[in-house]
């Protein structure tokens, strides 16, 4: 067993100063001390981060596809908040500069940090943004190993320490639990929603019991009440991360699918019944809202047929808009007319994710907000 209140609030790494050349943290924080709430999604961002696809690990060609898609989250978010991009190499800086001017983007909420990186899921790998007692800002560093050393990681494990020491914002460091980003939603509530296949996992969490791992999570992410599915392990590279098929829309709603599209997408009939019959931590059963699966299967621009079809629930609650996965399919206009009736004040902006979706993400598990700082 594990103790919670041992994990690691640090200026560092490994009691060490991370030198960036730049600002360096000197303040840690008795996390013994502190209990610490996570702010919901919809809450005012001072800006959201993106890790840029680079072509230092699988090529030109991944990069080339993945670009225009990061060009419209950014075109999309600077509408209302600040872009933190991280970007491979001061080449790599160039680079990405030159692709936002020929776009005709605005660079005054853009800037960059120049971080080696895996891979663009800064979702699993990155910062996770807290609260603390006294409303200090503070980032949670989650273990993470490659959704179970399926993929390279050891860049990117790094991100969030790096982070904390550019922008001087304490670091805790919970690496003794491995837990990505999009494995857990939360409703701003107390109650977090989660897979056991993504986390209570030989592969993340050997020496962890589910109990021990809830313990973690209710002090650093501020809540009281789990609605765990048992997800399926193996299925896809991260073991069935919950924000590919559910999201709160808020403390009494979730946003989710019907039952005969959550059985395509191979969630078992136990777990929905279970997502289905969820109670808030009042007690009080939660309301549904549905979005479509696409009509179809996915196919890619070249004619490629993934087989298998595209969610729109993993999309991104920016402060003046929400980015949505489209698919170029006949339920892309749907999902988008469903989400700007749920969100009319913000502006819903389809991206086409497809050569995205091909390599296992959407819109919410490439991007990772940054709440204001309240003092």
């Amino acid at each position: 067993m594990l103790c919670i209140g041992c994990a690691k609030t640090t200026s560092n790494i490994n009691e060490k100063e991370y030198e960036t050349g730049e600002k360096s943290l000197t303040k840690p924080v008795k996390t013994q001390d502190v209990e610490y709430k996570f702010p919901f999604e919809d809450a005012k961002h001072e800006g959201t981060w993106l890790q840029w696809p680079h072509e230092y690990n699988y090529g030109k060609s991944y990069m080339n596809k993945l670009d225009p898609i990061w060009i419209e989250m950014t075109r999309g978010l600077i509408k209302g908040e600040n872009v933190h991009i991280i970007v491979y190499n001061e080449k790599e800086k160039k680079r990405v500069i030159s692709l936002l001017s020929k776009e005709n983007i605005n660079m005054d909420k853009v800037d960059f940090y120049i971080y080696p990186t895996d891979d663009v899921w800064i979702r699993d790998n990155g910062p996770i943004f807290v609260y603390d007692s006294e409303d200090n800002l503070v980032i949670a560093d989650w273990g993470f190993n490659g959704w179970g050393n399926k993929a390279s990681y050891k860049k990117c494990m790094e991100i969030p320490k790096k982070i904390s020491s550019d922008l001087n914002i304490p670091l805790i460091d919970i690496h003794d639990v491995v837990l990505e980003g999009g494995a857990v939603e939360f409703d701003g509530n107390g109650t977090c929603m989660t897979t056991r296949s993504a986390v209570v996992n030989e592969n993340r969490n050997p020496d962890l019991t589910e109990s021990e791992i809830e313990e973690y999570i209710k002090k650093y992410y501020g809540v009281n009440n789990f609605i765990w599915l048992d997800g399926v392990a193996g299925l896809e590279i991260t073991d069935f991360h919950i924000d590919g098929f559910a999201k709160f829309y808020d403390k009494t709603t979730i946003i989710t699918m019907k039952e005969e599209d959550l059985f395509e997408w191979a969630l078992s009939a136990k777990d929905i019944d279970t997502l289905y019959e969820a109670k808030n931590s009042d007690g009080n059963p939660y309301k549904y809202i549905y979005l479509p699966l696409s009509k179809d299967n996915v196919v890619l621009e070249n004619g490629k047929d993934l087989g298998y079809k595209g969610s729109y629930v993993n999309f991104l609650i920016g402060n003046k808009v929400i980015l949505v996965p489209n698919y170029n399919d006949v339920n892309d206009e749907k999902a988008n007319a469903i989400l700007q009736q749920l969100y009319p004040d913000k502006e819903v902006i389809g991206i086409d994710v497809r050569d995205l979706y091909q390599y296992g993400g959407m819109i919410h598990c490439v991007t990772q907000q940054q709440p204001i700082n309240k003092k």
